[in-house]
């Protein structure tokens, strides 16, 4: 890995862990009364699970000729996304867009794992774990996200989605006690959540 990629990782993640942690700090309610649930958290804990996939595609893909990039699955899936967009109503070109940015974040964690695991090779998977059982995972993610962008839709076009975002982001980083990686990957998954210019 070059030096210039592991900086640029560093920062990344860096840049991560603090905002999440602000928001953290910022969004937990001092009282232990129980408040609601931020109106968004059903869609960032399914891109968060959906994320959870990467690990287990990069361990199947390390020590293989399997590469990270795969264009022609990632063509599908938009496809897809695309058409089920448009029958239901939805912007098929934001809709694209937030699936696009799901195949991005899961492609930032799979480089980053191969980065450590390249480094350290004691900490590489010596275990190559069944994708069969990982699609079906995605695909389930990938019906909430699409169902929550539809439920949420005036939210997620109106001035209070990026708080909203944010709020939700914290409260999904904290209870699934993500690590910086997941955290920097999270927020890139989300970035085309929210359609305000």
């Amino acid at each position: 890995m070059s030096s210039d990629l592991s900086a640029r990782l560093l920062r990344r993640t860096a840049l991560a862990t603090a905002v999440v942690g602000f928001l953290a700090t910022a969004l937990t309610p001092s009282s232990t009364a129980k408040t609601p649930a931020p109106p968004l958290q059903p869609i960032v804990e399914a891109v968060s699970l959906r994320l959870a996939t990467a690990d287990v595609v990069a361990s199947a893909k390390w020590g293989t000729p399997s590469p990270i990039d795969d264009p022609a699955r990632e063509i599908e899936v938009l496809d897809a996304m695309s058409k089920t967009a448009s029958n239901e109503g939805l912007s098929a070109e934001w809709v694209q867009r937030v699936f696009r940015d799901q195949i991005e974040a899961n492609k930032v964690v799979q480089r980053a794992l191969f980065a450590i695991w390249g480094a350290a090779p004691d900490t590489a998977p010596t275990v190559r774990p069944d994708l069969t059982h990982v699609r079906p995972i995605i695909d389930e993610q990938d019906e909430v996200i699409l169902a929550q962008l539809r439920e949420q839709y005036t939210l997620l076009n109106s001035p209070d989605c990026l708080p909203a975002l944010a709020d939700a982001t914290a409260t999904v980083s904290v209870n699934q006690q993500l690590d910086p990686l997941h955290q920097a990957a999270l927020a890139r998954a989300l970035m085309s959540i929210c359609q305000v210019d």
